[in-house]
């Protein structure tokens, strides 16, 4: 499994899965009828807001087993075990495994998750289990990336590269809206598993 060089300051990791499940994934997308990204609003209700996110998307439960998700839940814990192997002390902590549903995702063209934003915040019932924030990208999109706030950096959207980070504010992060192709995605987390 290539790598996708991150200097370990970043508490980064990448490595790239066969295209072969990323087209499998994006096919299975493409036959389904997707629904619009939510955004919760101050009020607490969700809601669409293309200004703040524009995708369409459908869930995928972590106990499915058919074809491509189990192929690519095979590859997805590969890569986990490659960033616990990059960051050992990590083993020293609860373990993670999926344990929620997570999201294929569609951008269109001038869509994406366009503010910042991360993904546990302690602040609900919702999300305050998330350790590890995970993402592959399902197409090349040379405009389409992904941005970090705090590492100064930005991730091209290469097909097959699957990355991993910490779900906290340190890894603050928006999409980068491109503005000539559709973006996919699958995304998820790792959960602590002994605090759900």
């Amino acid at each position: 499994m290539k790598e996708y060089e991150l200097d370990n300051i970043t508490l980064m990791g990448g490595w790239f899965i066969p295209k072969k499940v990323c087209d499998d994934l994006k096919k299975f997308m493409d036959k389904q009828p997707l629904v619009d990204g939510m955004m919760y609003s101050t009020r607490g209700s969700q809601e669409v807001v293309k200004d703040l996110k524009e995708s369409k998307e459908i869930a995928v439960d972590f106990f499915n087993e058919n074809e491509p998700f189990h192929t690519y839940k095979v590859h997805l814990g590969n890569v986990l075990q490659k960033y616990i192997k990059k960051y050992s002390h990590i083993e020293s902590n609860t373990p993670f495994a999926l344990r929620e549903k997570y999201n294929l995702q569609k951008y269109p063209v001038g869509g994406g998750f366009k503010i910042w934003h991360f993904e546990n915040d302690f602040s609900s019932n919702l999300n305050w289990h998330r350790g590890l924030v995970f993402m592959t990208y399902l197409n090349d999109v040379e405009d389409g990336g992904t941005e970090f706030l705090y590492q100064n950096l930005t991730i091209p959207a290469k097909k097959g590269l699957t990355l991993i980070w910490p779900a906290f504010f340190t890894h603050t992060h928006k999409g980068q809206v491109s503005k000539t192709k559709e973006k996919y995605i699958a995304t998820g987390w790792f959960n602590h598993i002994n605090l759900i």
